[in-house]
């Protein structure tokens, strides 16, 4: 595409359109991937149908960093509003259930010492299930979900679940079967053609899975009721969202309803289990494939940690080249190709590119995590991308799974029968997306907390490898929602 300017002038690119990250974001895999040279297109703008995709370091920052100034907001789409306090638009409902949520999580343990403690217990719990598996092959995922969700769980409900819970595993299948639906063919058809939901039944159909979940969601709440006591202490997120329904009900403008805590659960649920959870299957995919990075793994939590008590986060310091594997895995496994959709809502210039308003803009994070001139083999996994000359663990600013913020979220639930009911705002004229610092994960700690303290458990307690006469399985991601890891097996061995 060439220079942004010339001679002076600002180059022009885009119109008028909304597309789906998906293609875009394959494409661009594909591309990068397959080594082809990306010039300045992949550091600036390169034009897509439908939108403008932004990329590098530069630009990705350039484009997310001060979203709000430059006029972006993000495309409603076709089918419903956008839901939950992860995308919900900014305005009343979303500065008071962010606050909420941030608040609330922190008093239950978010960046504290409880929490760990939660993790920790449920990460044993893992290797328990782990060692059941007595040097079988299997696959790690069903487990590796069930570890993450139940974190998930003890924040908004107060309590785990057995694996084996009936009610627990419809509730994983459900949200299996919602992601499913949500990247499906029909709901891209649906994004395209929106006419077509005047078809009689036909939402419903293809939200089957999503409308069964926020189902079960009810169910829980409502069980969760008949043991609440309004005069004590709340137990949890779900009884400090109860609490807060209770002072709100005289208060026209308060977000604070039952409708809206069925979409901070549910929107708590996925973001936090979906990442974390397909981050620690790459994990354990790459240590089969590169058993050299696994020995050295190994070998330095024998030397920091040893066998005689469980990690904690504050073995980090002494871990560099454990903490270089975890982020490389990040960076490697890419799983969030292209951010979300935002839309200039006036005209833009981005790195000296004019972009039209009613541009559909994409980040490309692949672009920053596989910068060429920031890390010296892109497409490889090399963990000493993370370690300076004498092996201490450094962090470049490329990388960016988590400060991308709302950029490198993906909305995982269109919640057909509900979306955010901000009571102060006309549905139809509500404020655009703040700038991404104010979107920054709202999970980042627990997933950073989560990453590190499963992945050094189970390496302090197994060693994993490819199953004895399967093949060696690929390290090429298939993209869906999110870049999972191709199907794979392995055998745990107990060290």
């Amino acid at each position: 595409m060439g220079r942004g300017r010339e001679g002076g002038k600002r180059t022009r690119v885009g119109g008028r359109g909304v597309g789906r990250a998906q293609s875009g974001a394959r494409t661009c895999l594909e591309r990068e991937r397959a080594g082809e040279p990306r010039g300045r297109t992949g550091r600036a703008c390169l034009q897509l149908q439908g939108g403008v995709a932004v990329g590098g370091v530069g630009g990705v920052e350039n484009a997310c960093g001060r979203s709000r100034r430059r006029g972006l907001r993000t495309p409603s789409p076709a089918h419903s509003p956008l839901p939950g306090v992860i995308l919900a638009r900014y305005g009343h409902a979303w500065r008071e259930q962010r606050r909420f949520s941030v608040s609330t999580l922190r008093d239950f343990g978010l960046g504290k010492k409880s929490l760990e403690q939660w993790v920790t217990e449920e990460a044993a719990c893992l290797c328990a299930a782990f060692e059941d598996q007595a040097g079988r092959p299997f696959s790690p995922n069903a487990l590796l979900n069930k570890a993450v969700s139940n974190v998930i769980s003890s924040l908004i409900y107060g309590r785990r679940f057995e694996y084996e819970d009936p009610r627990f595993l419809k509730l994983l299948d459900l949200m299996e079967e919602g992601l499913k639906q949500e990247s499906g063919l029909l709901r891209q058809v649906l994004e395209v053609v929106p006419v077509l939901l005047r078809i009689p039944g036909l939402a419903a159909q293809v939200f089957k899975g999503q409308r069964a979940f926020m189902a079960m969601l009810d169910e829980l709440v409502a069980e969760h009721k008949m043991t609440r006591d309004p005069a004590q202490p709340p137990r949890d997120l779900t009884d400090a969202f109860l609490d807060e329904v209770e002072k709100a009900k005289e208060n026209p403008r308060s977000s604070f309803t039952e409708e809206n805590l069925r979409m901070v659960v549910a929107d708590l649920f996925f973001a936090g289990m979906v990442s974390t959870s397909t981050t620690l299957a790459w994990a354990l995919l790459l240590m089969i494939l590169h058993p050299d990075v696994q020995r050295r793994v190994h070998k330095e939590i024998d030397e920091a940690i040893g066998q005689a008590r469980r990690p904690e986060m504050a073995d980090q310091a002494r871990m560099p080249f454990t903490m270089a594997v975890v982020h490389e895995v990040q960076r490697f496994a890419d799983i969030i190709p292209l951010g979300v959709p935002h839309m200039t809502s006036r005209d833009t210039e981005v790195q000296g590119f004019l972009i039209p308003k009613g541009t559909t803009l994409f980040t490309n994070l692949s672009s920053v995590l596989k910068d060429q001139s920031v890390w010296k083999e892109p497409f490889r996994f090399r963990p000493e991308h993370f370690l300076d000359a004498q092996g201490r663990f450094v962090k470049p600013a490329a990388f960016m799974p988590f400060s991308a913020g709302a950029c490198g979220v993906p909305s995982l639930l269109p919640h057909p029968e509900g979306a955010w009911r901000d009571r102060a705002q006309p549905q139809a004229h509500r404020a655009p997306y703040p700038p991404t610092g104010r979107r920054s994960c709202l999970g980042e700690p627990l997933a950073r907390m989560e990453l590190f303290l499963f992945f050094t458990c189970l390496l302090q307690r197994f060693s994993f490898s490819v199953p004895a006469g399967q093949p060696r399985p690929s390290d090429h991601g298939t993209y869906a929602f999110l870049v999972a890891p191709p199907p794979f097996q392995l055998c745990a061995l107990p060290r």
